[in-house]
Protein backbone atom coordinates (compact mmCIF):
# COMPACT_ATOMS: atom_id res chain seq x y z
CA UNK A 1 0.00 0.00 0.00
CA UNK A 2 1.15 3.45 -0.51
CA UNK A 3 2.44 5.47 1.90
CA UNK A 4 1.11 8.78 0.75
CA UNK A 5 -2.08 10.31 -0.17
CA UNK A 6 -3.13 10.82 -3.70
CA UNK A 7 -2.64 14.54 -3.41
CA UNK A 8 1.01 13.56 -2.20
CA UNK A 9 2.18 11.53 -4.86
CA UNK A 10 0.67 13.27 -7.40
CA UNK A 11 3.16 16.23 -6.25
CA UNK A 12 6.02 13.72 -5.74
CA UNK A 13 5.37 12.07 -9.37
CA UNK A 14 5.13 15.73 -10.84
CA UNK A 15 8.71 16.67 -9.68
CA UNK A 16 10.59 14.35 -11.45
CA UNK A 17 12.26 15.19 -14.79
CA UNK A 18 13.17 14.29 -18.10
CA UNK A 19 15.91 17.18 -18.11
CA UNK A 20 19.16 17.71 -16.47
CA UNK A 21 18.51 14.46 -14.24
CA UNK A 22 20.96 13.86 -12.04
CA UNK A 23 22.87 10.90 -13.83
CA UNK A 24 22.66 13.04 -16.98
CA UNK A 25 24.40 15.97 -15.59
CA UNK A 26 27.03 13.42 -14.04
CA UNK A 27 27.75 12.18 -17.40
CA UNK A 28 27.88 15.82 -18.86
CA UNK A 29 30.23 17.46 -15.91
CA UNK A 30 32.50 14.05 -17.74
CA UNK A 31 32.04 15.03 -21.87
CA UNK A 32 33.29 18.80 -20.41
CA UNK A 33 35.99 17.60 -18.44
CA UNK A 34 37.16 14.95 -21.42
CA UNK A 35 36.83 18.16 -23.62
CA UNK A 36 34.11 16.17 -26.06
CA UNK A 37 31.71 18.92 -27.89
CA UNK A 38 28.33 17.08 -26.92
CA UNK A 39 24.87 18.26 -28.50
CA UNK A 40 21.66 18.10 -25.44
CA UNK A 41 18.14 16.16 -26.01
CA UNK A 42 18.41 16.89 -30.18
CA UNK A 43 14.67 16.71 -31.16
CA UNK A 44 16.01 16.24 -34.55
CA UNK A 45 16.99 12.47 -34.29
CA UNK A 46 14.40 9.89 -32.88
CA UNK A 47 14.36 9.47 -29.80
CA UNK A 48 16.14 13.25 -28.75
CA UNK A 49 18.79 11.51 -27.27
CA UNK A 50 19.92 12.84 -24.34
CA UNK A 51 23.27 12.99 -25.49
CA UNK A 52 24.57 13.66 -28.78
CA UNK A 53 28.28 13.60 -30.17
CA UNK A 54 28.36 14.34 -33.52
CA UNK A 55 32.09 14.08 -34.27
CA UNK A 56 31.67 10.59 -33.11
CA UNK A 57 28.24 10.17 -34.93
CA UNK A 58 27.48 9.02 -31.53
CA UNK A 59 24.10 9.21 -29.24
CA UNK A 60 23.72 8.31 -25.97
CA UNK A 61 20.58 7.68 -24.14
CA UNK A 62 20.60 7.70 -20.21
CA UNK A 63 18.09 5.59 -18.48
CA UNK A 64 16.48 5.41 -15.43
CA UNK A 65 16.40 2.03 -14.44
CA UNK A 66 12.99 1.77 -13.08
CA UNK A 67 10.98 3.94 -15.72
CA UNK A 68 13.20 1.97 -18.81
CA UNK A 69 13.13 -1.19 -16.71
CA UNK A 70 16.62 -2.46 -16.83
CA UNK A 71 16.65 -5.81 -16.49
CA UNK A 72 18.47 -7.04 -13.25
CA UNK A 73 18.45 -4.49 -11.43
CA UNK A 74 17.36 -3.66 -7.87
CA UNK A 75 15.75 -0.31 -9.03
CA UNK A 76 13.09 -2.48 -11.53
CA UNK A 77 10.51 -2.74 -9.22
CA UNK A 78 6.80 -3.38 -10.41
CA UNK A 79 4.31 -0.67 -7.89
CA UNK A 80 2.40 -2.36 -5.83
CA UNK A 81 -0.70 0.00 -6.53
CA UNK A 82 -2.26 0.77 -10.27
CA UNK A 83 -0.69 -2.46 -11.80
CA UNK A 84 -2.36 -1.93 -15.07
CA UNK A 85 -1.57 1.31 -15.46
CA UNK A 86 2.21 0.47 -14.29
CA UNK A 87 2.94 -2.17 -16.64
CA UNK A 88 1.00 -0.69 -19.31
CA UNK A 89 3.27 2.59 -19.24
CA UNK A 90 6.68 0.76 -18.52
CA UNK A 91 7.02 -1.53 -21.65
CA UNK A 92 5.69 1.23 -23.34
CA UNK A 93 8.46 2.84 -22.84
CA UNK A 94 10.66 0.05 -23.67
CA UNK A 95 9.32 -0.81 -26.31
CA UNK A 96 9.72 3.34 -27.57
CA UNK A 97 13.20 3.09 -26.65
CA UNK A 98 13.67 0.05 -28.71
CA UNK A 99 11.99 1.38 -31.79
CA UNK A 100 14.56 4.89 -30.95
CA UNK A 101 17.73 3.07 -31.05
CA UNK A 102 16.80 1.23 -34.44
CA UNK A 103 15.46 4.24 -36.18
CA UNK A 104 19.07 6.09 -34.94
CA UNK A 105 21.02 2.99 -36.44
CA UNK A 106 19.31 2.92 -39.82
CA UNK A 107 20.17 6.89 -39.83
CA UNK A 108 24.03 5.76 -39.26
CA UNK A 109 24.49 6.88 -35.87
CA UNK A 110 25.96 4.58 -32.74
CA UNK A 111 23.66 4.03 -29.93
CA UNK A 112 25.38 3.79 -26.61
CA UNK A 113 22.01 3.24 -23.49
CA UNK A 114 24.03 4.26 -19.79
CA UNK A 115 21.84 2.78 -16.93
CA UNK A 116 21.27 5.05 -13.96
CA UNK A 117 23.12 2.29 -11.44
CA UNK A 118 26.31 2.32 -13.91
CA UNK A 119 26.45 6.07 -13.76
CA UNK A 120 27.28 5.74 -10.22
CA UNK A 121 30.86 4.16 -11.40
CA UNK A 122 32.29 6.97 -12.65
CA UNK A 123 36.22 5.08 -12.79
CA UNK A 124 34.18 2.65 -15.13
CA UNK A 125 31.88 5.28 -16.72
CA UNK A 126 35.13 7.24 -17.84
CA UNK A 127 35.99 4.33 -19.16
CA UNK A 128 33.24 3.49 -21.29
CA UNK A 129 32.99 7.10 -22.93
CA UNK A 130 36.78 7.17 -23.83
CA UNK A 131 35.94 4.06 -25.91
CA UNK A 132 32.66 5.33 -27.03
CA UNK A 133 34.82 8.79 -28.45
CA UNK A 134 37.55 6.84 -29.83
Amino acid sequence: MDNLTKTKRSFCMSRIRSKNTKPEMIVKRLLKGLKVKARYHVSSLPGKPDIVIPKSKLVIFINGCFWHQHKNCKRKVMPKTNVKYWKHKLIRNVLLQKMHILANKRIGWKVKVLWECQIKNTTKLTRIIRELIK
